[in-house]
Parts: C-alpha cells; structure tokens; sequence
C-alpha cells in the first residue's frame, strides 16, 4: 500500500469515526433553537422584548433630533463627556441611597437623577475653563471628560467593594444592558425621551436660528444664552436617559444619525426627519439582534447598526455622498476636456476660414482637422486625446471623415462657437477691468470659464457690448512668431 493511500484511508476512518461520535439529532435541534428565538425575536411575541424596544426606539427617535442640532451647533463632544462624566453621578447617587435606606440605591430614578447631575457638573466646568481661562475649547472638554470618568472609575471599585455592590448592576451605565431593562425602567425612560422630544420640537425654529446664524438670532432679540442653555440641558437629557440601554456609547447615538442624513440632504427639516429614521431604525436594530444573540451587549450592537447606516449614507447619498461626489467629478472632468477639444479645434479650423468675423456652423464643419493638430495645441498624452475625441464622437459633437480627419457635426460646431465666445468675452473681460496682461490671460480664464451660468454671460455681454456684437470676439493673445492672432483678419 502506497503512502498516499495509506493516507486516504486513515482520512476516512477518522471522518467516519467524528460523524458516528456526534448524536444525530444535535445539529437540527441547535438550527431549530436558533430559528425558533430568531422567529420570536422578530415576532416580538415576548413581553419583556416589546417593552424593551419600543422605550428603545423612542430613545433612538429622540437622540436623531436632539443630536441634528447638536452637531449643527458644533457641540459634538458635549454627549461624550456628559457620558463619561456621568458615571461619578452614578456611584454617588447608589452610594448615598444605600447608605440612607438598603437597597434603594439600585433605583433608575435614583441614578439617572444622580447621573444628570453629575453630567450638569461637568457641562458648567466646561463653561468655565471656555470664559475664564485661555484653554482651547477641545483641551477644556478633554480635561473635564478625563477628571470626571477617572472620578468615576475610583467610585465604581469602591462600591464593588461594598456587600451589596456585585448586585447593583452599575456596570451597565458603561456599555448599556437593553435586556435588563423593567417594564417601570422602560416607563421612567420613555417619560423623560418624550418629554425632551415634546421640548425640542417646541423649540425647533428657536434652535435652528441658533445653530445657522448666532449672531443674526441676537441681533433680531433672540435670547442666544438661553438657547444655548436649553440645548445643552437637552444633550445631558437623551445622554442619561440613555445610559441604562447604550451606556458611555451614547454620544454616537447622538452624531451618528444626523451625520447620516447630512450626506442626503441640505434642508434642516428633511436632515431631521431622516435623522429620526435612521436613529429609531439603528435602535430597533441593535435591540432585536441584542435580544436575538444574548451575547451581545445592546450599546455597542445600537452603535454598530448606526455605524452601518452611516457606511452606506456616506457611499451612497444623494446630497454629499462618496459615489455621487466621484461622479460628478468625473462629469465635471469630461465636460471642461470636451471644451478644451472643441475650442482648440474651432481655433484650428478658425485659422482656415477666409470670413473669420463670423464662422457660420457651415463654415465651422468643412473643414477636416488632423489628430496631431489637435496634439499640438494642448499639453495632452495622445492616450488623453484619444480618449476626449472617442467621447465627443459619441456625444455627437465631431465625427470622422474618412481619411481626412475630424469635423465638427452642426450641433458640436454650435456649441464650439458659444464655447469660444463665452471664453473670449471672459479674456476680454479679465485684460479690460482685472487689468490682467494678454500673454497670460489665457491660463487664468481656462480655471474659471467654466463655471460661466446664461446670466454671467449675459453680464459680460453688457460690459463689453461694442467688443461681443459681433459674436464670436477674436482671440486678444499676442502676436507670436510673425503669425496673426488665431480670428484677426488678414
């Protein structure tokens, strides 16, 4: 027997000897388990799982539109430090309530009272160190959020140490426990999200004064500082309400959404709509594959789902996405390489034309220009040339002549002529009142040419009336090498 059968042999008795070893009802029964939880979950056929995620869902509902002001007013930051600052609140409010009465220090009310304000504390020193000492607004947010979670992690060992302190369930203001929520936890929250709800969207047109233009909301009489108040104490608000579910991690529950919508839309009203959606969706999300897996902690599974919606915002949006930017990039691109072709072109057969006043559309497409005419007029690769000529001939603006070269179709030899003008009026502009040199407009226009809409055409005509009756001006560069400027007569 051969060492490779010798081998295969041994391969098969111990394939043979696995699969007789495993009961063969273990993998079915597992598939079954898993689909069957899996079916409840999304059935929301358990109690505890609808309470769970409806005070879920309206957390996330509320932190998409309390966070679409907090990061216009550029106040990212404060729901992270409001988070970790609040921890010392925590341990504080369990120590004092099990040191007045056993036991009443595990009451949410309790802790997330003692958790906004330990988070006010820390917004008021922020405010502080901002007016009364040079520290620059990052390192003054850096300083509190350090000085605080250190606070609190001191506090949290000591009331581990306490009898009752494994009980008492704090480590899950760190990174949230959805599943550990009661039905009267999930009341409390739901109370105080709708509350700051109500407020916000009380507020709404005071706050989007406040967040596009300060100094105009002052101006006009609106109390700025109480406006700037209110949206702080909404941040500390949806950030403690929101420990028992997400933890620390609340302050991406607060970004993510808006930051989100802000890649489909420019109007504050759709970026708040869409900031809602998507923070009530990562919500729901995280707490139905938290419920699904027990494993996995409902913070972090939130902040992940959030994540991905902002993966897929920012490739895909319509406003500000990664996908549309490269296409217009690229459109853009083609467009300013199709008017370079077609403008040095024009010049070529310009140079040709006896009744250069007025190259009729005519006059324009009988003319044949050759690859390497055009090569020379720009400082382009051949392979960039062929690639322009490949796609103004699909565009139907030039097309091949047999043998004797490219000519401008009618509607690429219209459009050639506008292309020229417009350039031209924008020389003649930049040389008459920008006081610009002839021999080095050219490169100034070629940036900004471009961006010419109907109505600054239009103005320029006005400008330079005597210069643009004529329609297409002549070229103003300079004389070189004994040659007439490209549109002078002879």
């Amino acid at each position: 027997m051969t060492a490779r059968q010798q081998f295969t042999r041994r391969t098969i008795v111990c394939v043979a000897a696995i699969l007789l070893s495993v009961p063969a009802g273990t993998p079915a029964t597992a598939a079954e388990s898993d689909s069957g939880t899996l079916l409840r979950v999304l059935t929301l056929q358990d109690y505890n799982t609808r309470v769970v995620l409806s005070g879920t869902l309206l957390l996330g509902v509320t932190a998409g539109l309390v966070g679409t002001f907090t990061l216009l007013r550029r106040q990212a930051l404060v729901g992270d430090v409001v988070s970790h600052a609040a921890l010392p609140g925590v341990a504080v409010a369990f120590l004092a309530g099990e040191l007045t009465a056993p036991g009443s220090g595990r009451s949410l009310g309790w802790l997330l009272m003692g958790a906004a304000l330990s988070g006010t504390l820390a917004v008021i020193a922020i405010s502080l160190l901002r007016r009364f000492t040079p520290i620059r607004p990052d390192a003054a947010l850096a300083a509190v959020l350090g000085v605080f979670f250190g606070l609190g992690t001191a506090l949290f060992k000591t009331v581990q140490e306490l009898p009752s302190g494994n009980q008492a369930g704090l480590q899950t203001m760190i990174l949230g426990s959805a599943a550990t929520m009661t039905a009267g936890d999930v009341r409390l929250i739901a109370t105080a999200a709708v509350v700051t709800l109500l407020v916000t969207l009380f507020l709404f047109k005071e706050l989007s004064i406040l967040c596009f233009d300060e100094q105009t909301a002052a101006a006009q009489g609106w109390p700025v500082l109480l406006l700037d108040l209110c949206l702080t104490g909404l941040v500390v608000a949806v950030t403690v309400i929101g420990l028992q579910s997400v933890g620390i991690l609340m302050v991406a529950l607060l970004i993510t959404p808006p930051s989100a919508a802000r890649f489909w839309t420019d109007r504050l009203s759709r970026m708040a709509v869409l900031a809602i959606v998507i923070g009530g969706c990562s919500a729901v999300a995280g707490c139905l594959v938290s419920a699904t897996v027990p494993k996995l902690a409902g913070g972090p599974t939130i902040v992940l789902a959030g994540s991905l919606c902002f993966g897929v915002s920012l490739l895909f949006g319509t406003e500000r996405g990664l996908l549309l930017k490269w296409l217009r990039q690229r459109r853009n691109t083609n467009r300013i390489g199709r008017d370079d072709l077609i403008r040095a072109m024009f010049e070529i057969v310009e140079s040709r034309i006896a009744q250069v006043d007025e190259p009729s559309a005519k006059n324009l497409s009988a003319i044949a220009v050759q690859t390497d005419e055009l090569l020379g007029k720009r400082h382009w690769s051949r392979q960039r040339l062929l690639g322009l000529i490949a796609r103004a001939e699909r565009d139907a603006m030039i097309r091949m002549d047999s043998d004797s070269g490219w000519r401008f179709t009618r509607d690429g030899a219209r459009i050639a002529r506008d292309t020229v003008r417009n350039h031209r009026l924008w020389e003649l502009y930049l040389i008459t009142h920008a006081h610009i040199p002839p021999s080095h407009v050219d490169r100034d226009a070629d940036f900004s040419e471009h961006g010419l809409d109907p109505q600054a055409v239009e103005e320029l005509e006005q400008l330079l009336a005597q210069k643009a009756a004529s329609g297409v001006p002549p070229s103003p560069h300079p004389v070189e090498s004994g040659e007439l400027p490209v549109g002078s007569r002879e």
